[in-house]
């Protein structure tokens, strides 16, 4: 063999090695995401995944205050998700709750919106004040905020109805915000709504806050109203935002259970105006039925994935758009 065949063989030989060790590199850099984001996995498989494990296989049991003192269910297999499907309880309370679920969720996000908006034009000690107002009634817990509002609300001695009737608005003399279904899930609404309302206009005006400001003078200058800007400007660039927002306010009021439990009362609290938690905790705990309680449970989980994946799909797609 020649020099120049040598000097091709090594040549050849140098980029295969080079080709090599550039595709390793470009194997491991593909990988490195996957192996920073592992620990955090097993973390939740470990944290959710085997409570999850234990409440499908409680859900095929039958599991009572017997099986609990022993520790030990018998096996029915779907009978407990039969037993629910059936049930005209569970479908007319899941109705009720969706409706409760995409009003509270409409009222939140549309006047998150507009106070968010509002925060934008404010000056800046005016929206200091606003801010440190929302953080308050953010920092109130779930339970005092219910007792406040039970007492402002109460038939015989409310605030309510004592500021209405004096302003003549109407005779609202002991009158009971919870005298029919319809009323004590309003109440209900009110307070969630004021609750959720803080979180939902401090992350919308932080959205806002990244909304160039160009962008909005150069409509404003081409003759564009505010509402126009709104929807072709500032809408497309905060909408991951908003879908996040609503995809959780969606987890927590479907499953909400505290404001309605205690506003309304235990005494007060039938099948007629049950949600879905308030439906859970009647069959599962109340009466001592875990097991099916577990099957209602694993029915909400699927239900709020099916109410939520529209959501989750646009915010991939927006992903994938923008990557």
């Amino acid at each position: 063999m020649n020099d120049a065949s040598r000097t091709a063989a090594v040549a050849g030989t140098s980029v295969t090695r080079s080709r090599r060790r550039r595709s390793r590199a470009r194997s491991l850099n593909s990988a490195a995401p996957f192996g920073l984001i592992l620990p955090v996995i097993l973390v939740i498989a470990v944290v959710l995944g085997y409570p999850l494990y234990w409440l499908v296989r409680l859900s095929t049991q039958h599991y009572g205050l017997f099986e609990l003192i022993q520790h030990h269910g018998t096996s029915v297999g779907l009978a407990n998700y039969r037993s629910v499907l059936h049930d005209q309880v569970f479908w007319h309370t899941l109705l009720r709750t969706v409706v409760f679920t995409a009003v509270n969720v409409g009222l939140t996000i549309v006047l998150g919106m507009l106070l968010a908006l509002l925060l934008v034009r404010l000056s800046t000690w005016v929206r200091i004040l606003l801010a440190s107002a929302l953080v308050l009634v953010w920092a109130m817990p779930v339970v005092v905020a219910v007792q406040v509002w039970y007492w402002m609300t109460s038939y015989e001695n409310g605030v309510v109805n004592y500021v209405l009737t004096t302003l003549h608005i109407g005779d609202f003399f002991q009158h009971d915000w919870y005298a029919t279904t319809t009323s004590q899930l309003a109440m209900v609404t009110l307070l969630i709504v004021w609750g959720a309302l803080p979180f939902v206009v401090i992350t919308l005006y932080a959205a806002l806050a990244q909304v160039p400001r160009d962008l909005l003078e150069a409509a404003e200058v081409d003759g564009a109203r505010p509402a126009r800007a709104f929807r072709d400007i500032t809408l497309p660039i905060i909408r991951p935002i908003l879908l996040i927002i609503t995809s959780l306010s969606i987890i927590w009021d479907f499953g909400v259970f505290t404001q309605p439990y205690l506003l309304i009362g235990q005494s007060k609290i039938g099948p007629g105006n049950f949600l879905m938690s308030i439906y859970l905790f009647e069959e599962g705990y109340f009466k001592s039925d875990y097991g099916r309680g577990a099957a209602i449970s694993l029915l909400m989980l699927l239900i709020v994935g099916v109410l939520s994946i529209a959501y989750v799909r646009r915010m991939v797609r927006i992903g994938v758009a923008e990557s």
